[in-house]
């Protein structure tokens, strides 16, 4: 039996974008990635995430 708290995500948005205090975690990369983009568009603006953006993100993802 798998244990599937191992392959849940986590990210902070304050490891990209200082001082922002949104936190999502989901239990793979594929939803985590979805929230943030949504949660980029409404605080951040952003509507286009870039390959270096997305290095950037993907390399704050923790699995808890």
């Amino acid at each position: 039996m798998t244990d599937q708290k191992a392959t849940r995500k986590h990210i902070a948005c304050g490891q990209v974008v200082p001082d922002c205090p949104f936190t999502a975690t989901a239990e793979g990369e594929e939803a985590l990635l979805q929230q943030v983009a949504e949660h980029a568009a409404h605080a951040h603006g952003v509507t286009e995430i870039t390959p270096e953006l997305l290095a950037r993100i993907k390399a704050a993802i923790t699995t808890t």
